[in-house]
């Protein structure tokens, strides 16, 4: 089930046969689309017709920054972005950001993106919003500009220029969340679209709840084509405090061959192991047994860089057996190969369909939650 607000394209999903959740409006008339998907395809839509009025909400202040965190460590330059619908109970007609004392860079909308260059030290941001009657609003972030790193020569996979290439994966409006039954504990989450931060200006929000290291796995299926054997999974990923929230940062690629069977490209970068992670099929597409194996290669989710978009390119193959090639992965254009084949086809009976995954564990045996953002996804094929 989901819903939206007038002719918004996010629309809240959740896996359930119920919902509840919390609107923020503008006061007047507004337009809520209560929806349903059948396990079949079928869609269903209610509307109802609601007057938002001023009440007792005069004084809500819903201002929101995603980023930088409070208190953070960040890169010079670094991320801004934030969003709210209230000022002071008036709907915000206008945000803003400045540093320190400096000019303030403003935005006539409800949501500010941007970029700020500092030197090294402590500084304070200010991300300002004003009301449609006069309200004012400001929240300030401290945080401790790190020493700017120089940036390394970006590369990337060869990728021929007749290749089938799928873009903007992550606004597909198709994406459902489940419980990864496979981790411990419990976990739960939604899925929206987003304009800040963003770097397309349409940028997916994942926001998951667990207990006990439980993860939350994003899905959507975004085509056919059962001949292709050659692929490359092209994201930027930004991750909120990953340090403390997240162990395991998993992005899958699914695809039914020609004979039916399902190839699985499972790939995660695992905050326990510090490594690249891939799947195999420890079994036989019949009587399959899933099972991650740990490359050579490191990589641990807790150091990347809070606020800031990270460039995540995959490339593998397959070959008519289902056997899968794990070739190299690519973070912020720097290369680290891989070059292992494992058995990776599974009798799963499903229908024809490439299929991608998104999912993050949660890092404490408590409760917790993350949030996660896509932007600029794509799959190449050939």
């Amino acid at each position: 089930m989901g819903y939206s607000l007038d002719s918004s394209s996010n629309t809240v999903i959740v896996k359930s046969t119920s919902l509840s959740g919390s609107v923020a409006a503008s006061v007047g008339p507004h337009v809520l689309h209560v929806k349903s998907w059948g396990t079949n395809g079928a869609a269903c839509s209610t509307s109802i017709t609601v007057n938002v009025v001023q009440g007792t909400a005069s004084t809500t202040t819903n201002v929101t920054v995603a980023s930088p965190l409070n208190s953070a460590s960040v890169p010079s330059p670094f991320a801004v972005a934030a969003t709210g619908t209230l000022c002071k109970g008036q709907p915000i007609t206008a945000m803003g950001y400045s540093l320190d004392g400096g000019t303030t860079m403003v935005f006539h909308l409800q949501a500010i993106a941007g970029s700020v260059s500092a030197a090294a030290g402590a500084h304070t941001l200010h991300v300002k919003a004003w009301g449609n009657s006069g309200a004012s609003c400001s929240t300030g972030v401290t945080v401790n500009v790190t020493a700017t790193q120089p940036k390394p020569v970006v590369s990337g996979p060869a990728i021929p220029t007749d290749a089938s290439a799928i873009k903007g994966i992550q606004a597909l409006t198709t994406w459902h969340a489940n419980y990864d039954v496979r981790t411990s504990g419990t976990a739960s989450g939604t899925t929206q679209i987003v304009a800040t931060p963003a770097i397309s200006g349409s940028a997916r929000q994942y926001d998951s709840t667990y207990t006990n290291y439980g993860g939350e796995r994003f899905d959507v299926t975004f085509g056919k084509d059962t001949t292709s054997t050659n692929f490359v999974f092209d994201t930027q990923v930004y991750i909120a405090n990953p340090a403390s929230d997240v162990a395991n940062v998993e992005m899958d690629l699914n695809q039914v061959t020609a004979n039916g069977q399902t190839v699985i490209f499972g790939f995660q970068c695992d905050g326990w192991s510090h490594t690249w992670d891939y799947t195999e099929n420890a079994g036989t597409p019949t009587s399959p047994r899933a099972h991650w194996l740990h490359s050579n290669q490191t990589c641990t989710p807790q150091k990347w860089a809070d606020g800031a978009w990270h460039h995540v390119q995959v490339q593998y193959s397959r070959d008519d057996s289902g056997s899968v090639t794990y070739k190299a992965v690519w973070v912020d254009g720097v290369e680290q190969d891989l070059n292992v084949t494992v058995p990776s086809s599974f009798a799963l009976g499903w229908g024809s369909s490439l299929l991608m995954n998104f999912q993050v564990d949660g890092a404490t045996s408590t409760t917790g939650s993350s949030t996660a953002y896509l932007d600029n996804t794509t799959v190449y094929r050939w």
